[in-house]
């Protein structure tokens, strides 16, 4: 057995062009010979077919594929026959939003609202079969030449219906630092609402041109994801409607409890941002400080300072103090 090359009959396909190559898998370009149709397969190289690890990740995100329909989802095909390990999926010959944001760098709200909207539709398809994709970024987001989105790569998608999934090293299993909740960091599989804050963080960047949080490496975005707060949207799009920037605010919070509790939550307040309540500064601040404490790096400076506040406040007070009257005694004469 060899490589997957143009050119070659592989099962039902015959494979026309090479799209794409990943770490891991080509991408190619092939003619279904019995629906007579242009699909896309996926090809692992040779070297991980006999990974068993690799073979489950591979063979569960093509179950979990075939199990998912939605427009706004991949659609993966069922072979006749498979010779070997691949997976056919519909093709979608477009850009991806990652592409998208390196021409446009930030998109108009309405646009962005609508986008964020298709990918919403989907999470709530996908979370009602139990499965959450834990890896929503804008390289994994297509759009047809129509303009419909499709989410894809669903190789570290969470089934809620299968048993737990082999570990495969730290990158993949955690996804995409600048995407991924903070509990994810803390290494707990995540839920409904690591997806959101995902989509949250997407529809930020398509807002601000910007990630609301930045590092020098990703330890460091990482660390600010657990530790501090976003920056905050004004600060790139001064104009921006307090009701949307509530609505992002509470999508990408850092404690799952405080975000949208459900794709179709988020869905209802991303049709009708106005219904999302501004948040007033100071309170949204006092919340911060209540729900997560002094960020750790801060804790000792904050320490030190109240000390010193307080030795000087009993400095003050000794000096405002009267002076003590004391009597002498004085002998009496005799």
């Amino acid at each position: 057995m060899r490589e997957v090359a143009v050119g070659d009959k592989l099962d039902q396909y015959e494979v026309r062009e090479l799209l794409a190559r990943s770490g891991m898998a080509s991408i190619f370009k092939a003619f279904d010979t019995a629906s007579g149709e242009m699909v896309a397969l996926k090809v692992p190289y040779l070297q991980f077919e006999s990974d068993v690890v690799f073979f489950e990740r591979f063979q569960r995100e093509e179950e979990i594929g075939q199990r998912l329909e939605h427009p706004n989802v991949i659609k993966f095909l069922k072979p006749r026959h498979k010779s070997r390990m691949y997976a056919a999926m519909e093709l979608v010959e477009g850009k991806s939003l990652r592409s998208v944001l390196q021409q446009e760098r930030v998109l108009p709200p309405q646009r962005a609202l609508a986008i964020a909207q298709q990918v919403c539709e989907a999470l709530v398809h996908m979370h009602e079969r139990g499965v959450v994709h834990r890896d929503l970024k804008p390289e994994n987001l297509l759009f047809t030449p129509a303009g419909q989105v499709k989410i894809v790569d669903f190789g570290i998608a969470l089934d809620k219906s299968a048993r737990r999934l082999t570990w495969l090293g730290l990158s993949r299993t955690l996804g995409t630092p600048d995407y991924i909740a903070p509990e994810q960091i803390g290494g707990r599989r995540g839920d409904a609402r690591t997806d959101v804050y995902a989509l949250g963080t997407i529809l930020y960047e398509m807002l601000a041109g910007n990630l609301p949080f930045s590092g020098p490496n990703a330890l460091a975005i990482m660390r600010a994801k657990t530790d501090g707060e976003p920056r905050p949207l004004p600060y790139f799009l001064p104009e921006v409607d307090p009701h949307l920037e509530a609505l992002v605010l509470k999508a990408i919070e850092r404690s799952p409890r405080d975000r949208q509790q459900t794709a179709a939550e988020l869905l209802q307040d991303l049709k009708n941002p106005a219904a999302v309540p501004p948040r007033d500064p100071l309170t949204f601040a006092a919340g911060h400080r209540r729900r997560n404490g002094i960020p750790r790096r801060l804790g000792a400076p904050v320490l030190l300072l109240a000390s010193l506040a307080g030795l000087s406040a009993l400095v003050w007070l000794s000096a405002r103090q009267p002076a003590p009257q004391v009597q002498l005694a004085v002998p009496r004469e005799r």
